[in-house]
């Protein structure tokens, strides 16, 4: 990248996305609602209670990472082959930051295979893996 900012937001959450090769807009639907619901927002004490929809506002920034389907159980070097090709990905990555939008959140999207600088302040102890398996 070139130094200017893609992409930008306050309070909200920085969603890494990974798509995997046998991924479908059903698992996509299925994250855009886990996102959205999961109660990792404080309360009024001060307990991670309320989700962004329960406090009725936040932002979500989407930046594709392959890599997070990088298998290291094997040699030095990660092996990549459950990450979706980018011409799946890359799609379904804006899919995904659109299904977002339509349930009325605002999106900033990173740029798609672009080697960024990702700047976050972390409030908080929170950082999860959202996976549905397949049939499930």
């Amino acid at each position: 990248m070139d130094g200017r900012i893609t992409g930008k937001i306050g309070f909200g959450h920085l969603l890494l996305v990974a798509i995997a090769r046998n991924d479908t807009e059903a698992e996509l639907e299925w994250m855009a609602d886990k996102v959205l619901d999961l109660r990792v927002c404080r309360d009024g004490e001060g307990k991670l209670n309320r989700s962004l929809r329960d406090v009725g506002r936040g932002e979500l920034l989407v930046v594709s990472q392959f890599t997070l389907y990088g298998d290291c159980r094997k040699g030095r070097r990660p092996s990549y082959i459950k990450s979706a090709p980018p011409e799946k990905a890359e799609p379904m990555c804006g899919k995904f930051a659109q299904m977002l939008r339509e349930r009325g959140f605002h999106v900033a999207e990173g740029v798609f295979g672009a080697h960024m600088h990702v700047h976050l302040v972390n409030d908080g102890p929170v950082t999860l893996i959202l996976e549905k398996k397949h049939g499930s």
